[in-house]
């Protein structure tokens, strides 16, 4: 339990809080000590700060990391955004990629305790990416497992200073049970650099609408069980129609084998019956392909504001057309004058 403000800690959960609270992982040689410092100047007695590749398990330095918990309660965590990973950091996952903010969410989502919750910032290529199977499958663990309550999405720029342009999101998620919606917050249509930072005043609409998951101009929900019922439902017929030509692929199949056997043997209507075969297996991948591609865009969790009023160009073709028409005759004439002037200056 929180103490009030004035409440006095009891000695021994402040001793808890000092020592063995707050545990952490870091790679980089020059920020691990500055990390080490951060803490201790903040009260943390002893800094459980393990030092090494967290995704392959090389460790550099784990003294101050003995009898770290197996799961968290909480994490917080700011992941490299970009990173890549050779196999042997990929061998310990489910889905395997290069990329190691997909590898760290894996990650994240096996430390935290049933109940437990998650901070976390990822770069967007996260959300929208459905190309790659463990993008894919990482995003249907994430719902699957856990209740991604809520993404925010920051302008672009945030983390220029610390060398990454990408646009980037904060997730919010509990471990537990499966998504059933999800509240998106939107920050990106604001400016920043180094003279216009992104302060805690920007958020001060966010934290008033976030217990309620209110909806505003800024913030939306969706309903994230519903699009993967309607996927589910859309990629039925293609699911059906790949079943059905696989069947008749094995049908087709048998064909040819009674064909070969046949004495005299027709070549044309082993080849004509082989051809058949290869034209139904491949409608069946390409039935499986568009199912496939149906159920996976329902992890394109790209926070797209709804209530963002666009600057569509509403003029028709023909509209268009004159205007290129018109540009073009004022075009030829300040040519023409030119033309005149330098005739008239020779």
């Amino acid at each position: 339990m929180r103490p009030k403000a004035g409440q006095k800690v009891p000695a021994g959960d402040l001793e808890f809080l000092k020592q063995r609270t707050f545990w952490g992982r870091e790679k980089e040689d020059l920020i691990y000590p500055i990390g080490l410092a951060n803490l201790i100047l903040h009260g943390i007695d002893r800094p459980n700060v393990w030092h090494g590749n967290a995704l392959t398990g090389q460790e550099d330095y784990g003294g101050l990391f003995t009898d770290a918990p197996a799961q968290f309660d909480v994490i917080l965590t700011n992941p490299p955004f970009g990173g890549k990973e050779g196999v042997s950091a990929q061998t310990g996952f489910d889905y395997r990629t290069s990329a190691t903010q997909v590898l760290f969410l894996q990650k994240f989502i096996r430390e935290l305790k049933h109940g437990g919750r998650c901070g976390v910032v990822l770069d967007e290529g996260v959300l929208f990416r459905t190309n790659e199977e463990a993008f894919v499958k990482t995003k249907k663990k994430l719902t699957d497992d856990c209740d991604l309550w809520c993404v925010l999405s920051l302008p672009g720029g945030v983390f220029s200073a610390a060398g990454a342009g990408v646009k980037t999101n904060l997730l919010f998620f509990t471990k537990g049970k499966p998504i059933e919606t999800v509240w998106y917050y939107d920050l990106s249509d604001l400016k920043v650099g180094k003279k216009t930072p992104l302060t805690l005043d920007k958020f001060r609409d966010f934290f008033e609408r976030l217990p309620a998951r209110e909806v505003s101009e800024r913030s939306w929900v969706v309903d994230l069980a519903a699009r993967k019922e309607q996927a589910r439902a859309e990629a039925r017929p293609f699911r059906e129609l790949a079943r059905a030509k696989a069947e008749d692929a094995e049908a087709a199949k048998c064909s040819v084998g009674e064909l070969r056997k046949a004495r005299p043997r027709d070549e044309a209507a082993v080849e004509a019956a082989e051809g058949r075969v290869k034209d139904l297996l491949k409608a069946s991948r390409d039935a499986t392909a568009k199912a496939e591609a149906v159920e996976n865009a329902v992890y394109d969790l790209k926070a797209v504001n709804p209530n963002r009023k666009g600057n569509d160009d509403k003029r028709t073709p023909g509209e268009l057309l004159d205007l290129i028409e018109a540009k073009g005759v004022e075009i030829g004439a300040a040519l023409a004058e030119l033309r005149r002037h330098r005739s008239a200056s020779q």
